[in-house]
């Protein structure tokens, strides 16, 4: 059977006949079974198995700690590291049987070990306990899934500088409350997710450097009274330190918490993006058009190409805000130290930081695969009187107007434009000139898009030389 399988059967409750498999290794004092529904509430191997390589690495380290501090023979080290890379290659080529009796992935790599190497296997678990074993295992997912999402987040910052730097010219119009602002550059509003991208990475790094910490040995709650090396198992599984606080070690969840809301915040920034990529996409924007790789048709209309690869990643954002309310409502109300509510942590976090991964590639490959109707941009970038600021500012820095009552002589005069149904640089100098004496015909200079757009030269600035500019900073700081 293979390990997908394995999950599947386990999800159903397939095997929820009530058994003693756990209870043998936990339930001695125990005189009667489970109740039947119990081998359906009770288990977590149909979803705690994906910390099966985690669990095993923990395994590893504990038991050379063991050996090394002479609690253990090292006969029987080498007797349960040799059944530990068994086990490894048996879930490996998916031959593993996790059973659902056994409760969870701890205790079924802990009963195959036993019935591979016989009393050495009841060994590994001295000076331990299934609290800090789970909470060390979910510490190392959550990194590996951690440095996972910076990998991909990386890659869509390549996406995005690539296509800005193709665009770092092509103006568009820039919206506030989705209305014609001021022209800005493709290039421009694209670098705007590169930093947004930046801040998301530099929050998973936050919380990386914040979990690296190593419960493995503060037991169930109390620490230990054999001589083991905390600092040895914490820097064998890259951790930088053992956790402080035996309590604290086996109840904080701050490290998932912290990934989710760097994930959360992540999937707001990648469903902005893409509800810009639905709007553009339409043809009464027409800015842009998504491959085909990353689009989808209608069984009814046939001339449809529907941007589904955007809706889903605009849609799939509430999963992974909900995870994290979801983990912030478990643990509210939770005394110290552990409690198995704490069970309920897992599938919220792997489902969350799973859909933010694959939302993160699926967006980069839209973004990679994108083409941009330059011609429709720039015919659009200067509706609705987007160079009137430029207007404003000429009045100020050349006829030393206050910039308040510029503002009062611009929109006189968009006004004007709007009541003839003309563009500002389509009215005659006269007719400005009727609202403010001043004005030359110099002012038509700068009463186009491409003018606005190279006028806005300040750091940060839209103005294509900026964008160079930025596209250049951001490869040192990101790539």
């Amino acid at each position: 059977m293979s390990r997908k399988s394995n999950a599947k059967s386990a999800a159903s409750g397939a095997a929820a006949a009530p058994s003693d498999g756990a209870r043998a290794l936990w339930g001695a004092h125990f005189s009667g079974g489970p109740a039947e529904v119990m081998a359906l509430i009770n288990p977590s191997v149909a979803f705690d198995q994906r910390l099966s390589a985690q669990d095993i690495a923990g395994s590893r380290a504990h038991c050379r700690m063991l050996v090394a501090q002479g609690i253990i023979d090292r006969s029987d080290g080498d007797a349960i590291l040799g059944g530990l890379d068994q086990i490894e290659q048996e879930i490996e080529d998916g031959a593993f049987q996790f059973d659902p009796a056994l409760e969870d992935v701890h205790l079924n790599i802990e009963a195959r070990l036993t019935a591979l190497i016989g009393d050495a296997g009841k060994r590994l678990h001295t000076a331990r306990s299934r609290n800090d074993q789970v909470a060390t295992d979910f510490r190392l997912w959550v990194r590996d899934a951690i440095d996972r999402i910076d990998s991909d987040l990386k890659a869509f910052q390549e996406a995005l500088l690539a296509q800005a730097e193709t665009h770092a010219a092509t103006v568009m119009p820039g919206f506030t409350h989705l209305q014609p602002a001021q022209p800005v550059t493709f290039g421009h509003h694209l670098l705007a997710y590169v930093e947004m991208a930046g801040r998301d990475r530099g929050r998973f790094s936050d919380a990386r450097r914040r979990l690296n910490e190593c419960p493995l040995g503060a037991a169930a709650l109390a620490g230990t009274s054999f001589p083991i090396d905390r600092a040895a198992t914490a820097e064998a599984l890259g951790f930088d330190a053992p956790t402080a606080n035996s309590i604290d070690s086996v109840s904080d969840r701050d490290f998932a918490l912290e990934a989710l809301a760097a994930a959360g915040v992540c999937a707001v920034h990648l469903s902005r993006l893409a509800e810009e990529l639905v709007v553009w996409s339409t043809p009464g924007f027409g800015f842009v058009k998504l491959s085909d790789a990353f689009t989808t048709g209608s069984s009814i209309m046939p001339q449809k190409r529907n941007p589904d690869a955007a809706e889903l990643v605009r849609g799939k954002s509430g999963r992974v805000i909900g995870a994290l309310n979801a983990l912030l409502l478990t643990l509210k109300g939770l005394p110290l130290a552990y409690s198995k509510d704490m069970q309920e942590d897992k599938e919220p976090v792997f489902d969350a930081l799973d859909t933010v991964s694959l939302c993160v590639r699926a967006t980069t490959g839209m973004i990679a695969d994108m083409q941009a109707d330059q011609a429709r941009m720039a015919s659009m970038a200067g509706a609705g009187y987007a160079v009137a600021t430029d207007l404003a500012d000429w009045l100020v820095r050349e006829l030393n107007v206050p910039f308040r009552e510029a503002h009062n002589v611009t929109g006189q005069i968009v006004k004007l434009a709007e009541g003839k149904g003309l563009e500002l640089s389509e009215l005659e100098l006269g007719e400005m000139q009727a609202i403010e004496p001043r004005i030359t015909g110099a002012l038509r200079d700068v009463l186009t898009v491409e003018a606005s757009v190279a006028s806005r030269t300040s750091h940060g600035g839209t103005a294509p030389s900026q964008v160079r500019a930025a596209i250049t900073r951001a490869r040192e700081r990101f790539l």
